[in-house]
């Protein structure tokens, strides 16, 4: 079971997984050379690296928060054999082990539009799987995704987001914003113009989701950006400002898709980087 639950000041998070997905080694790891990335990140045949969408339940105040919704579902046989996608667990399931239904779910926090972080926004019925939510999401974000352009149009599925603004569950917010007491949305762009990341403070505690800022620990090398990454010298610029802070707040970092650890820091090394240290069982 990948469900891990730790406590960060009164709040109570939980690493949900979505199931296993792969992605081609080099997109991933963009101008890194492959004798390096492999090192941290073995491919496969294909030359595809493992990876998975591990959505975050915070629970708050007697609110239920989900950032992420998991992998899109509807893309068929092919489409499911190209990514590798691997469903050894689902949102729902995690929910569900913790005595939840989307019902109950009281925000989801959309990180970006890109299926495989916002797939599960809708369900096989065409409607938004947490009727009950409201969905925040950067009004950039959203717009991009209305207006897809030939360099991101493959990560946009209106099925996934066209329901959800239709049905006016959308709360489009830009720039930092509340949405909880203790917990905010923050603009990390580079991956592309409009994503945000979470950062959840309470009782003298910090946790951040990066999104895909820094999807994996594997990137942890300011300049192990993506092929992935729309705006490289943006992304990193985001990560040069963010990391040390995130470091010296000794904030909990839980990365969206890396395939084996739910929670860890950011710790400074020798280099002038730094280090991804795991969270202690």
């Amino acid at each position: 079971m990948w469900s891990r639950s730790i406590r960060v000041g009164e709040a109570v998070v939980t690493s949900l997984t979505d199931g296993r997905f792969r992605l081609d080694g080099g997109a991933m790891f963009g101008v890194v050379p492959r004798v390096l990335w492999s090192r941290v990140a073995p491919p496969d045949e294909s030359n595809r690296v493992e990876l998975r969408l591990n959505p975050l339940l915070i629970q708050l105040g007697g609110r239920n928060v989900l950032v992420e919704t998991g992998f899109w579902d509807r893309g068929g046989e092919k489409f499911e054999a190209m990514y590798g996608l691997d469903r050894d667990e689902s949102v729902f399931s995690g929910l569900r082990g913790l005595g939840l239904e989307p019902g109950d779910v009281d925000v989801v926090i959309n990180t970006h539009l890109h299926f495989d972080h916002c797939g599960r926004n809708t369900g096989a019925d065409g409607r938004p799987t947490f009727p009950n939510a409201r969905y925040v999401v950067q009004a950039q974000e959203l717009y991009d995704a209305m207006h897809p352009h030939e360099r991101n149009r493959a990560s946009y599925v209106p099925e996934t987001f066209v329901p959800v603004l239709e049905a006016g569950l959308f709360e489009v917010v830009e720039g930092e914003a509340e949405v909880l007491p203790g917990l905010s949305v923050v603009p990390l762009p580079g991956h592309n113009l409009g994503q945000q990341g979470v950062v959840l403070r309470s009782g003298g505690e910090v946790l951040v989701q990066p999104a895909d800022l820094l999807p994996s620990l594997a990137h942890v090398p300011f300049s192990w950006v993506m092929g992935y990454d729309l705006y490289p010298v943006t992304c990193l610029e985001t990560r040069k400002a963010w990391f040390p802070r995130w470091a010296q707040e000794g904030a909990v970092v839980a990365t969206p898709h890396d395939p084996r650890v739910p929670f860890a820091r950011l710790v400074p090394n020798a280099k002038g980087g730094f280090d991804a240290v795991p969270l202690e069982e």
